[in-house]
């Protein structure tokens, strides 16, 4: 099972700014001995087909994919502002985020409209990373597992038993640790993934050993090393420290 490093550069970049950081990563960690590890970068919409470019230039065949960061559960239609899955494989993305907590807290996504996006993107052919997480409120208050429970329920109910490990990924990111500098603790990241494993394994008993769980928040080059080592981080998402290539390029070797 691979190790995922992601990066999330959110609402940041322009084309040419893309580009330039899509060919900083390219040169940094490519022709490294890394063939544990894969290498996703959701860019925004309007930088995609740009990256896209430089990928299938550089780096065709290679670990790096690119990704998008959120799609419509529809194939086409009267959507305004909203992309398809069929436009994003269009553009040669291979990976989608659904359910990151921006989406949910600041643009008020409920759990069963994620799900539906997880399930159609499957369907239609991209990968998906599944974002789970919570509040600070939320851990304080002990709901972790039902927070987590009920997130992974709603996303996963209309994905298919049988789906293929590699396909879907899951990403636990505590609300209260992206963006804030503040970064979960060791035991507090192990407990969460622990708990996402078994969730996991209520769903796919097959499959669960093998589906990979994501850590995300206020991830930097100077604690990638110590998270990716830990029981049940079977990589990263990583937010603000992906915008410069240096930056997230010492993170993927990490």
């Amino acid at each position: 099972m691979k190790k995922m490093i992601a990066a999330n550069w959110k609402m940041y970049k322009t084309r040419r700014e893309a580009v330039q950081t899509t060919a900083g990563i390219i040169t940094n960690i490519l022709g490294k001995r890394l063939e544990d590890r894969e290498f996703v970068i959701f860019a925004p919409f309007t930088a995609l087909q740009s990256c896209a470019d430089v990928l299938n230039a550089e780096a065709s065949g290679s670990r790096l994919f690119l990704g998008a960061q959120d799609v419509y559960p529809a194939g086409e239609g009267a959507f305004t502002g909203e992309i398809s899955p069929v436009m994003l494989l269009d553009c040669s993305c291979a990976w989608v985020l659904a359910g990151h907590s921006e989406r949910r807290h600041l643009l008020g996504e409920s759990d069963e409209f994620i799900g539906k996006k997880t399930a159609f993107a499957l369907e239609s052919g991209l990968n998906v990373v599944l974002c789970i997480g919570e509040t600070l409120v939320e851990r304080e208050s002990g709901q972790l597992e039902r927070v987590l429970s009920g997130q992974m329920s709603a996303g996963l109910a209309a994905v298919p038993k049988d789906i293929k490990p590699s396909r879907l990924v899951f990403a636990y990111e505590p609300v209260w640790a992206i963006g804030t500098g503040k970064v979960a603790g060791s035991e507090e990241i192990m407990e969460a993934h622990a708990l996402v494993r078994r969730l996991i394994k209520n769903f796919f008993p097959l499959q669960y050993a093998h589906m990979r769980i994501l850590y995300g928040g206020s991830v930097k080059p100077d604690n990638a090393g110590q998270l990716i080592k830990l029981d049940n981080v079977d990589g990263l998402l990583v937010g603000g420290a992906s915008m410069e290539a240096e930056s997230f390029s010492r993170i993927a070797l990490a």
